[in-house]
């Protein structure tokens, strides 16, 4: 059965996540953070009880915080039923409002903002808004678009066609490689996202992979550590948005090179694997001074 073209518009009901500081250093690790960083100590991103380092969270921890929501129906449910091993992630947005907390209670509500044909599929577009449950007021946003294979050919929008953020034709201003580890994506899906894609090989199999691969949002994880440390000196609250778009599957074991150029307060990056392919592209990001 079709998924429901009629569901742009449609609202989730309020969920709420809570988080404690186990969570946001199991993310930390899992993201790659700990191992010999070429830029900085990552202590107080992998460690609560270092003698004078407070614990910190990485800014797009925002974006599995959401993993253990409990209450109403999220607005995905209005797409009806599809098969989740035809589904890739296909871009990821984050803005923060602020650092996030070492511990927190959130209260989300998503929306879907866009369905549109693309021919061999459907890109399902959707936005939730996040509120600290503490003092009621927002924390952050996130805005994903994911590409479901089999899905299209009805006729519909094919969407939009101009891209954002085109890296220039030059050398980049800052360029960061991180290794990714062989367990990976075994290490990362304990953040909540335990899709099989990421670990059974039966599964990568019939989704047409030739072997499990490495989660979207943990290269996005990757990266994000790599904006953080090169452009925000290690400070979160510099962290102000993160926007991309996945152009290729990673397999755990890669190395992941981040390039970066610079414009004032804003920035365009490209995530590349090893083999020089671009992974994650259309980057931007915006930071404070």
């Amino acid at each position: 059965m079709p998924i429901n073209h009629d569901a742009v518009g449609a609202k989730g009901e309020p969920r709420r996540a809570s988080w404690d500081s186990d969570r946001c250093l199991l993310y930390a690790v899992g993201v790659g953070a700990g191992a010999e960083d070429p830029v900085v100590s990552e202590l107080e991103f992998t460690t609560e009880n270092t003698a004078g380092v407070a614990q910190k969270v990485l800014p797009t921890f925002c974006v599995v915080s959401g993993f253990t929501s409990k209450g109403g129906r999220s607005a995905m449910s209005a797409l009806g039923s599809y098969d989740t091993r035809m589904m890739v992630h296909g871009e990821q947005g984050i803005v923060l409002h602020r650092e996030i907390p070492v511990a927190g209670e959130i209260e989300t509500i998503d929306e879907i903002t866009g369905i549109y044909d693309k021919g061999k599929g459907a890109v399902v577009a959707a936005k939730t808004v996040a509120t600290l449950v503490a003092d009621g007021q927002p924390l952050f946003e996130t805005t994903s678009a994911i590409f479901i294979r089999g899905e299209g050919g009805w006729g519909g929008d094919r969407g939009p066609t101009d891209a954002a953020n085109v890296a220039p034709d030059r050398a980049p201003d800052v360029s960061i490689t991180y290794q990714t580890r062989e367990d990976q994506a075994l290490l990362y899906r304990l953040s909540g996202d335990k899709n099989p894609l990421h670990s059974d090989k039966q599964f990568s199999d019939a989704g047409g992979f030739p072997r499990p691969i490495l989660h979207g949002l943990c290269t996005y994880g990757f990266t994000g550590r790599a904006l953080l440390h090169g452009l925000c000196d290690g400070d979160p609250a510099r962290f102000k948005a993160m926007d991309g778009r996945f152009s290729s599957p990673v397999m755990p074991g890669e190395a992941l090179t981040v390039d970066m150029w610079v414009d004032g307060n804003h920035a365009i990056f490209q995530t590349k694997g090893s083999d020089g392919r671009v992974v994650l592209n259309n980057g931007g990001f915006d930071f404070s001074a």
